[in-house]
């Protein structure tokens, strides 16, 4: 598909738009009608005037609008865009023109300033979100908001990256490594003891400047991949390095229910660990099957009694709607079989094809955005009815349908690490390979990232430069408390 830009610099936010209607096209992107294709999308500023027309496999479309009256031509220029796509294709995205990853984040900000009704008739009216998308999104909104006010300005929290899992999903794009392998195994030692040192010295930095700690969270690849004895060596590197007195929540992904043993389960608890994550992504067997999950139903079940059985009461189950081989019938039983084991989150993901999944290189059957939609739909409803609330929300490029992620919690279970995360409420200190430290200014909205080196020997091989690289937090902080 090639996308012509003449005569303006919004080529990303087009090309976004088009990316909504067209997710599996290539887009190419020209400066000049010299180009031609079977799917072409032309978007022309001309002094005040705005032109819009496509060529879409023979289906012509023509649209105008005046841009001398408008706040924000940008704007004007994807509204003219997404209306025109929609009158050739037939798709009508419930998200309208909002193309970012934060879109109760964009409603907080209206409520504040305009007030509710009038952030909810600029959804649907400017952005041309769908009423129900819009309630969603003030409805997370609403929730985020008593979450937020729990941080401060020296707040922090931990992210701690554990890159390792025990086989790689069709549909993950994460830089991890299958600890099964010999040459994973042989990284893994190493890894433990740059994190470790990490660790420490991202503790003693937080010290330095009288930060609190919030909240901690393992994220990965699989964190429970690791024995027992790794995680207790983790742990303690954290008991060791940082004042935990003000901690609120400590969650440690045991996402992949074949990693669960009572030795892990364990250690977790001794080290105060009071939430965790055993994610099915789906409870169809033939469907873990087609996404390489090397695990059965039956193990996902017995890994949650499991963790109930030893005192978790605080636990996370992660379902994908839209996955191979999945229908619509098929997600709508997983979600029933979720909210039959009641844990306290239930967070339902849309699908994305990402570039570097074995999905997206090698193909396969999805289910199409409409579909994925009427997934959403139910999961919204059946979980409405089941004393869920969603509470956060982000969504991800190449989504199927350009659709949400959505946590759900009971009443007062919310997880308070991905609201702090997603809104960006402070900052996040994070170790590990392929962790991003985010630096929040205490007392505005700007923010200054830190990228760990991505693989794990990377990670090992360059760790005095990682360490260099991190100094930037106190000189972020040293002008700013």
């Amino acid at each position: 598909m090639i996308l012509r830009i003449i005569g303006h610099g919004y080529h990303y936010e087009m090309e976004n738009l088009c990316r909504i209607f067209f997710p599996n096209e290539k887009i190419t992107l020209s400066y000049d009608r010299s180009s031609a294709e079977a799917k072409t999308v032309e978007t022309v500023l001309d002094g005040d005037k705005i032109e819009i027309s496509c060529d879409i496999d023979g289906g012509k479309m023509l649209g105008s609008a005046d841009a001398s009256a408008c706040e924000n031509t940008e704007l004007e220029m994807g509204k003219l865009l997404f209306r025109v796509l929609s009158s050739v294709t037939g798709i009508v995205p419930p998200w309208g023109v909002l193309t970012g990853v934060r879109p109760s984040k964009l409603m907080t900000k209206y409520i504040n300033e305009k007030g509710e009704e009038e952030a909810m008739r600029h959804f649907t009216e400017d952005l041309y979100v769908s009423d129900n998308k819009a309630r969603l999104a003030r409805n997370v909104a609403k929730a985020e908001s008593g979450i937020i006010t729990l941080s401060s300005p020296r707040s922090f929290s931990l992210y701690v990256s554990i890159p390792f899992c025990p086989g790689r999903c069709n549909y993950c794009s994460f830089v991890s490594h299958s600890i099964d392998t010999p040459s994973a195994r042989k990284l893994v030692p190493g890894y433990i003891e740059k994190l470790c040192e990490e660790l420490s010295r991202l503790g003693g930095v937080a010290g330095e400047l009288g930060l609190k700690l919030e909240s901690i969270y393992f994220g990965g690849g699989t964190p429970t991949s690791l024995e027992a004895s790794q995680l207790d060596t983790i742990c303690k590197s954290i008991e060791d390095s940082f004042d935990l007195s003000a901690l609120r929540e400590y969650t440690v992904e045991c996402g992949r229910p074949d990693t669960v043993t009572v030795p892990k389960l364990r250690t977790l608890l001794l080290h105060n660990v009071n939430r965790i994550s055993i994610n099915p992504q789906t409870f169809s067997q033939s469907v873990l099957d087609a996404i390489g999950r090397r695990h059965t139903v039956e193990q996902t079940l017995n890994a949650y009694r499991l963790a109930r059985s030893m005192g978790f009461d605080f636990i996370n189950m992660d379902l994908i709607a839209g996955l191979t081989g999945d229908s619509y019938d098929g997600f709508c039983e997983s979600l029933d079989t979720a909210v039959t084991l009641a844990p306290e989150n239930i967070t339902v993901h849309t699908l994305a094809l990402k570039r570097s999944s074995d999905l997206a290189v090698n193909g396969a059957d999805v289910a199409d955005g409409e579909e994925v939609a009427k997934m959403l739909d139910y999961a919204q409803k059946r979980l409405g009815e089941s004393g869920y609330s969603p509470y956060y929300m982000y969504r991800q490029s190449k989504s199927a349908g350009n659709l949400e992620n959505t946590g759900w919690s009971k009443e007062g279970r919310e997880c308070l690490y991905n609201v702090f995360m997603m809104e960006e409420c402070h900052t996040v200190l994070a170790a590990g390979a392929g962790a991003v430290t985010k630096l929040k200014d205490p007392h505005g909205d700007y923010i200054e990232r830190i990228f760990n080196f991505k693989y794990p020997y990377e990670y090992i091989a360059r760790f005095d430069e990682l360490t260099d690289r991190k100094e930037k937090i106190k000189e972020f902080y040293g002008s700013r408390i």
